[in-house]
């Protein structure tokens, strides 16, 4: 309980308010991967509900890639089951805003475990699907046989980012994330402290996901960075009034 008071105290680089009443979930995120693209407004638009706002840094939209390790997820009054908890995870997604609170909108999420995509899915309303993963030390491949998708990294990790860029700021620190359920728009606000940031190199890179007319591939990967993890706590869903 004392590392979820200290999270809960860390607030001053949030952009809004923690929400009102308790926390529901705790997980953690380790060991990501951050690789971005910038991506066309139009054909952006296109992936994203209508009633969800685009978010754009100096006038350019982009699409995020995050291979990483889900770990310890739980509820709030119960422990982690680690053959359901913890599993490797590939979310795409791209950032938009709503009501003043700008978050992100997952446009892909892959697990490497089956019962941990079956619960996840069902218990959150997001997009998960199976794919088949498999990481070792400094090394991640996933491979996604329905869609064609395919991402493999060899990589070394690097110095702590001692200054992060307003951009690298901008693509992490979001503190909500969007989903539609049943047709209705809901949001799940989070809290963590802010985020660490390492350089990476890569020895080995291929990224191949198309998403309509988007095609992100390694020869488009920009600022990317390496992550230890996060300690991470999410409150309930929260349906989005004035739905457009």
């Amino acid at each position: 309980m004392n590392k979820i008071k200290e999270i809960m105290s860390a607030v001053n680089h949030r952009p809004w308010a923690l929400p009102a009443g308790s926390w529901s979930y705790y997980q953690e995120w380790n060991r990501l991967l951050f690789l971005h693209f910038e991506v066309p407004f139009e054909v952006l638009r296109a992936l994203v509900p209508a009633s969800l706002e685009l978010d754009a840094f100096e006038g350019k939209y982009y699409i995020s890639v995050v291979p990483f390790t889900m770990e310890k997820i739980r509820p709030r009054y119960l422990p982690a089951v680690g053959f359901i908890s913890n599993f490797d995870e590939i979310n795409v997604r791209t950032y938009v805003s709503k009501e003043g609170k700008a978050g992100v909108y997952f446009l892909n999420i892959e697990g490497g475990k089956s019962l941990s995509v079956f619960v996840s899915k069902q218990l959150s309303g997001l997009p998960y699907e199976k794919a088949i993963m498999k990481r070792k030390e400094e090394r991640y491949a996933s491979s996604n046989p329905k869609k064609k998708f395919q991402f493999e990294a060899n990589y070394t990790i690097g110095e702590k980012a001692h200054q992060k860029t307003p951009l690298q700021i901008w693509l992490t620190e979001r503190y909500c994330l969007y989903v539609y359920v049943n047709n209705n728009l809901y949001r799940y606000q989070i809290h963590h402290k802010e985020w660490e940031l390492k350089t990476i190199t890569f020895e080995q890179l291929k990224v191949d996901y198309q998403l309509a007319g988007i095609h992100l591939t390694e020869a488009k990967v920009i600022s990317p960075n390496y992550s230890d993890g996060i300690q991470v706590v999410a409150w309930s869903k929260e349906k989005v009034m004035n739905e457009e």
